[in-house]
């Protein structure tokens, strides 16, 4: 994952940064996202609404075929221990009688006013019965899920890291996902799919506001197409922001931030905010800061198609790189303004060739001053923000969509 990684470093914080990987797509996932944009849905505002009008797909192209899979019952979400949050794992079954290729997906929050943003996990058959443990042990449809869907736990997060089963994904901005011309996610027969959720419930402080049912549409085409598997790099930086001039709090200072962090989503949580400053620091010491980045060595050859960005709501820039400073640098994705509303996948006008011992570097920006200014974030307490998946924390993704060849 990175080329300092043979420092040593502690499991835990290991284990916890290798399974953000697999939760998010690290190498050798899948994650179809569309180089194509729509209208910017708007900024969900946690009040109970339908979903704003859907774009109509592209038209099926020869071979292909659709398959609409709808959350069995509405939910009702609510954030645990106490936060402002929920993350859903949902078991749902396309009835894949033959392999094939996944080569689009279309999310439909039935309510956009609490869908933060949704990820598509593949559920091989031999893993079926884990994740039918998982959802009968909880009451109510699903199981919470932060970081990943916690099929395996830990240890099996750690093992598949670098082939982490995401098969697509939504955040605000996107319709419907394609893979880039001449590319498809390969997927087996018997092949189930987990649909994480994450509701955003800032607006009730945590509590229950209205139901959720909502649909995701796949296309796929067989598996005679002639098409070249596609895989995710997933490139991360710490985030590591201090409360600004003239805010104070408890919550200002950093380790009580990760505590509170940790109360709200578990111990894997610190462990990630750690793991990204030894991954990504060489002394392994956190730079305080309202800029960070990361460098990644190459392990494989590569062909980038195209590259997206993913920060929550103090985002303000997000940059990946090509072996910087040098002369092959070159820069695949550079969002200069970043918009929460607009996260879509930018195809590249080439693909860009990667050799193994090329360096990818991800660099975001963030501006803590934001929090006063937009209604989301406005009632809740200065904080220093590290890396969380809740909207109110920040996240630094860089992530790259690629094929072997």
């Amino acid at each position: 994952m990175h080329s300092r990684v043979t420092r040593a470093t502690g499991v835990g914080a290991l284990v916890g940064v290798l399974s953000l990987v697999a939760a998010c797509g690290g190498g050798g996932s899948a994650a179809p996202t569309s180089p194509s944009r729509t209208t910017p849905a708007a900024r969900p505002s946690n009040s109970a609404e339908p979903a704003p009008a859907t774009p109509a797909p592209v038209p099926l192209r020869a071979g292909e075929r659709f398959k609409t899979l709808t959350l069995a019952r509405p939910y009702r979400p609510a954030a645990p221990h106490g936060g402002t949050d929920d993350y859903r794992c949902f078991l749902v079954d396309p009835k894949l009688t033959s392999p094939g290729f996944l080569v689009g997906s279309q999310f439909l929050p039935q309510n956009a006013g609490i869908v933060h943003h949704a990820i598509l996990f593949r559920v091989p058959v031999g893993e079926v019965p884990a994740a039918k443990r998982l959802d009968a042990g909880q009451s109510g449809d699903g199981w919470t899920c932060f970081s990943g869907t916690g099929i395996g736990g830990p240890e099996a997060q750690l093992r598949t890291a670098g082939s982490a089963p995401w098969l697509a994904a939504w955040a605000p901005g996107v319709g419907e996902n394609l893979t880039p011309s001449g590319t498809g996610v390969r997927v087996e027969a018997g092949t189930r799919i987990v649909l994480q959720i994450h509701y955003n419930l800032l607006a009730t402080n945590g509590a229950s506001t209205g139901t959720d049912q909502s649909s995701v549409r796949l296309r796929f085409a067989p598996a005679s197409a002639d098409l070249k598997p596609l895989l995710t790099s997933l490139n991360v930086a710490p985030v590591e922001l201090p409360c600004p001039a003239g805010e104070a709090g408890m919550l200002c200072d950093r380790q009580l931030s990760i505590i509170d962090t940790m109360r709200r989503f578990g111990a894997q949580a610190g462990q990630v905010v750690a793991g990204l400053s030894l991954l990504c620091n060489r002394d392994g010491v956190p730079k305080p800061g309202n800029t960070q980045f990361c460098d990644r060595t190459v392990s494989q050859p590569m062909v980038i198609r195209a590259a997206a960005g993913h920060m929550h709501l103090l985002g303000r820039s997000i940059k990946v790189e090509i072996n910087p400073g040098t002369s092959t640098a070159r820069t695949v994705l550079n969002v200069p303004v970043y918009d929460f509303d607009n996260q879509g996948a930018q195809l590249l006008p080439k693909p860009v060739s990667l050799d193994r011992g090329d360096v990818i570097r991800v660099t975001c920006a963030h501006d803590a001053t934001l929090r006063t200014r937009l209604p989301e974030l406005k009632p809740l307490k200065p904080r220093y923000v590290v890396w969380g998946e809740g909207t109110s924390d920040e996240m630094c993704l860089g992530v790259l969509l690629w094929t072997k060849s």
